[in-house]
């Protein structure tokens, strides 16, 4: 008999190659995800840096980085932020008691720049006017401040600064391409020469942007009184009116939005506060950001970033419903005007008023634009037309009242106008800044030009 090779295996052997590994205590899968998270962050941020992306995606903060740069930023009169409210623009406003909110001096982003005085400027502007210089300042909201231009350049106030200073240019080096100070005697020549455009004063122009996004017709009475006038403006230019459709008419001006409903409450305050920190800091990981930037791409979308703004209205539901509220924005609108272009008039410096343009007068002409006005929504447009006929009516009573105003309806500007306008609702593209200077500069140098002298010889030249 022979006894068998085969090898035995304890049972206990066998158990143990069959036995199930114990499961990781619960605390270590816990603490594992916040390190996993770290370690993915990390390793982001590294990949970022590398790429040298890290600048752009710490500004990224979920939409448009354009976006980004021209939303507001709110501090209240010690120059901290509110606890509760949103805080994630880099167009930093404080808190006035006279004027709501003005830009807070000397900051600066890759789209704008604010001097010390809290005007959209690259240099401050002396109190004391320098002899031979002529000041020309605009006011208004976010279309008169430039929202969303690329530069200070890009403004239609600093195209109009540059259009003027180039025309007395022009007629310094060639001053018989324009009218003579002197006319001349004879019948032909004096034709040829009221043929010629006319000359401007030769000055040194400085065309000086007073506006504040979301300011409306309240706010820039205020701003004419407390921030402009000191500085000895020879010329006001006021582009609004649209602002005053969206705000209601319990409001004397726009104010930082939701300061109000966060201080009736002091537990709610403390919640809302802590539950905005805490969105805060989630949003600003590189790993949400980069999701976001380079998977969701929310940077190509388009928004409407139209101050002043209340939590997620709509423009739609921000523009007056009723007739009879309408009237009141319209007459709100009304006073205000009239009063400034009193205060104007009793100061002796010259106005001009336009209501400012608005995307509805355009049609679909571009992709953009068409993306725009769906976004807007079909019952938009009536609204809109409605609120604009009110505030022309309004305009009219301001001119009668006080005749040496200069109005104009700019609604329409860019009916005929090649190319793209608009960026949303009512902010213009650097192109349609251009135009908006030029048509300025034709209003303005009327009120600027040299009234040319009769021929005052004793006889005629010549004889």
């Amino acid at each position: 008999m022979f006894r068998s090779s085969r090898k035995t295996y304890s049972y206990r052997s066998s158990r143990s190659l069959y036995q199930k590994k114990k499961p990781l205590p619960r605390k270590w899968i816990l603490l594992s995800i916040p390190l996993a998270l770290i370690g993915l962050e990390l390793l982001v941020r590294l990949i970022v840096g590398v790429s040298g992306k890290t600048g752009e995606l710490s500004a990224f903060q979920g939409e448009p980085l354009n976006v980004t740069a021209y939303r507001l930023k709110y501090l209240d009169r010690a120059g901290k932020t509110f606890d509760g409210l949103p805080n994630q623009g880099q167009l930093t406003v404080k808190q006035s008691p006279v004027m709501g909110y003005r830009l807070v001096g000397n900051q600066e982003s890759q789209d704008w720049k604010i001097n010390e005085q809290g005007f959209r400027q690259d240099q401050a502007i002396a109190l004391d006017k320098p002899k031979g210089e002529v000041r020309i300042f605009v006011l208004g909201g976010s279309t008169a401040f430039g929202q969303l231009s690329s530069s200070n350049q890009a403004t239609f106030t600093q195209k109009l600064e540059a259009r003027l200073n180039q025309q007395v240019a022009a007629q310094k080096a060639n001053p018989g391409k324009f009218r003579p100070t002197v006319l001349p005697y004879f019948a032909d020549e004096l034709d040829k020469a009221l043929a010629l455009p006319p000359q401007i004063r030769e000055n040194r122009y400085t065309v000086i942007n007073a506006a504040v996004p979301g300011y409306i017709s309240g706010n820039e009475l205020s701003k004419l009184a407390f921030d402009v006038l000191p500085y000895q403006p020879d010329l006001i230019v006021v582009l609004n009116g649209y602002a005053d459709l969206l705000v209601p008419s319990t409001q004397e001006g726009s104010d930082i939005p939701g300061t109000e409903s966060l201080l009736e409450s002091a537990p709610r305050h403390l919640f809302v506060g802590l539950t905005q920190q805490v969105k805060n800091l989630f949003s600003q990981l590189f790993l949400v950001k980069a999701f976001q930037y380079w998977v969701l791409q929310p940077q190509t979308s388009l928004k409407q970033v139209i101050p002043p703004s209340e939590g997620d209205a709509s423009l739609i539901q921000r523009m007056p419903t009723e007739a009879d509220e309408l009237n009141r924005r319209a007459e709100r609108y009304r006073q205000n005007m009239g009063q400034l272009a009193r205060l104007t008039s009793a100061s002796k410096v010259p106005l001009i008023v336009a209501l400012q343009p608005e995307v509805t007068s355009r049609g679909a002409n571009t992709p953009r634009e068409k993306e725009i006005l769906e976004q807007l929504g079909s019952q938009y447009p009536q609204q809109v037309k409605a609120g604009y006929s009110e505030l022309q009516r309004s305009l009219d009573q301001v001119k009668k009242e006080v005749p040496q105003v200069t109005t104009f309806n700019f609604y329409n500007a860019y009916a005929d106008f090649k190319g793209e306008a608009f960026q949303d609702a009512i902010h213009l593209t650097d192109d349609a800044n251009t135009a908006l200077a030029n048509r300025l500069f034709d209003a303005i140098s009327k009120q600027l030009q040299l009234q040319p002298k009769p021929y005052g010889g004793t006889q005629p030249p010549g004889s």
